[in-house]
């Protein structure tokens, strides 16, 4: 049975920490502070536990990082050692912490630039997977939809951990679609931006993208 850490005590780390134990995998959520997560642990179930970020990334095969986009360097240099040769999901965007304007939200990056890279560049050892950057907790697992599987948009360096985080995403229900290397990243975060419109201007939550061919 693989072992997951999912790094982040927010809502995003909870959904992936208890799919990923629906699914039949082992989970350690992580945290810089371990006690924010007994409540969930009293009822996570079998397979489950929690720990600091260190030792939860030391002791796992792969990695799921779910923490705010602010945070996310800071804590990928924290324990980049023990990310050596490990597939790492990104979850995060590089939300700006300032107010959306029509909607809109700002990023700290730019086209330049996503935050995929710059976590890459601070743990070059480690296989970083962007994905679940595009749609709603609520929907990360099992979404359903009319209209069949949507598409969650990845991208990473290394293609064993990408066929890892394909496969992973095919349980939880998704087509995964593969934009090649790190650099896509700067397309693909900004799909939060896009994602995020409807909710913020009272059109509602429940959506997310379909890729569509002839």
């Amino acid at each position: 049975m693989r072992k997951f850490a999912v790094i982040g005590s927010g809502v995003v780390g909870q959904v992936l920490a208890d799919g990923l134990l629906k699914f039949g995998r082992e989970v350690v959520r992580a945290s810089r502070e371990p006690a924010k997560l007994q409540d969930w642990l009293k009822s996570a179930g079998p397979g489950a536990s929690v720990s600091g970020v260190t030792e939860a990334a030391r002791d796992a095969q792969s990695v799921v990082l779910a923490v705010k986009g602010t945070a996310a360097e800071e804590v990928v240099t924290a324990c980049r050692n023990e990310l050596n040769n490990k597939t790492v999901i990104d979850c995060t965007n590089p939300i700006a912490d300032a107010a959306p304007t029509n909607g809109v939200l700002s990023f700290f990056t730019d086209s330049r630039e996503s935050l995929l890279e710059r976590l890459q560049k601070r743990a070059p050892n480690a296989n970083f997977v962007k994905a679940f950057s595009c749609v709603g907790s609520h929907l990360m697992v099992s979404p359903s939809f009319s209209e069949g599987r949507p598409t969650m948009f990845i991208c990473g360096a290394n293609e064993g951990a990408k066929g890892e985080v394909r496969d992973l995403l095919e349980q939880f229900g998704w087509d995964a679609e593969d934009l090649g290397a790190v650099e896509a990243a700067r397309a693909i975060e900004p799909l939060c931006i896009l994602w995020c419109i409807p909710g913020l201007t009272g059109r509602g939550w429940s959506h997310a993208f379909k890729l569509l061919r002839p």
